[in-house]
């Protein structure tokens, strides 16, 4: 339970900035979460942790970071606070009649550099579309979470 309460914390702590890092940073984090599986499970070093991690219910730091991701998302759209932040995010309004103009997406700015792409106001509008219609029409924080938590699950360990 230490463990979890200072390793895990630290790995969450503004995690939302880490869209978009480079794969070689996100592995140091996640060999870090795979030594902390090991020691909560305690398993030896050459256990292989990614079934640990599933048996622990914990998705890899990639999901982990566009789960926060898309929490802050909509924690914004649906309380419209802090609205510095809520600003930052518009509706998508289409400009003709499509089967998609009901869908709640929001609109993805335009950026001029690969870095600006890991701007909170372009990831939370890119990680909001690519969630599936069920998770983002959620009404509850609570049922978004679990529709949140299950589909990053699947997608990470399938």
């Amino acid at each position: 339970m230490i463990a979890c309460s200072i390793v895990a914390s630290r790995l969450d702590y503004c995690n939302t900035i880490l869209y978009g890092a480079p794969q070689s940073s996100l592995d140091k984090l996640q060999r870090v979460q795979n030594n902390l599986a090991r020691v909560v499970c305690q398993r030896s070093r050459i256990t292989d942790a990614r079934p640990l991690l599933q048996s622990l219910h914990w998705l890899p730091i990639r999901e982990r970071i566009l789960y926060k991701t898309a929490l802050l998302t909509f924690k914004t759209r649906l309380a419209s606070s802090p609205p510095y932040l809520a600003d930052l995010l518009q509706l998508r309004l289409p400009t003709r009649s499509l089967r998609s103009s009901d869908a709640p997406l929001l609109t993805v700015p335009r950026t001029q550099t690969a870095l600006a792409t890991r701007a909170l106001f372009v990831a939370a509008p890119t990680v909001w579309n690519g969630l599936p219609s069920n998770v983002q029409s959620c009404d509850s924080l609570s049922t978004f979470r679990r529709h949140l938590k299950t589909h990053y699950f699947t997608a990470a360990y399938t």
